[in-house]
């Protein structure tokens, strides 16, 4: 798998697929080249639903708490994202209250 994409879990409820759904449309329309996809059990159920960042060669990022109001912030994360060599920020205040629902930023 090559590009950027967004891995929503799939296990904690029906609402996911509604995200993943969201998501992917919002992308589109922002014309955002990000493929949205769902998986099972993230091991993140306390903190449902997470969704995964990851890009080959890019710093990961696993949120969670995640949902349709934080659509604005994740179209802002989605931006510097792909316009990061690495996949860090220098300053991540223009992600607003995303910063407070990451989990966990793997290296790449």
């Amino acid at each position: 798998m090559t590009g950027t994409t967004v891995t929503v879990c799939m296990s904690c409820g029906p609402a996911q697929g509604e995200l993943v759904a969201t998501l992917a449309t919002a992308f589109r329309a922002a014309h955002l080249p990000i493929t949205v996809r769902g998986t099972e059990c993230m091991s993140g159920c306390s903190r449902s639903p997470t969704l995964a960042v990851r890009a080959p060669g890019k710093t990961a990022y696993l949120f969670g708490d995640v949902s349709g109001a934080d659509l604005p912030d994740l179209l802002i994360f989605a931006r510097m994202y792909l316009s990061s060599p690495d996949g860090n920020f220098a300053d991540a205040r223009p992600l607003g209250a995303l910063r407070t629902k990451a989990i966990a930023r793997i290296p790449g």
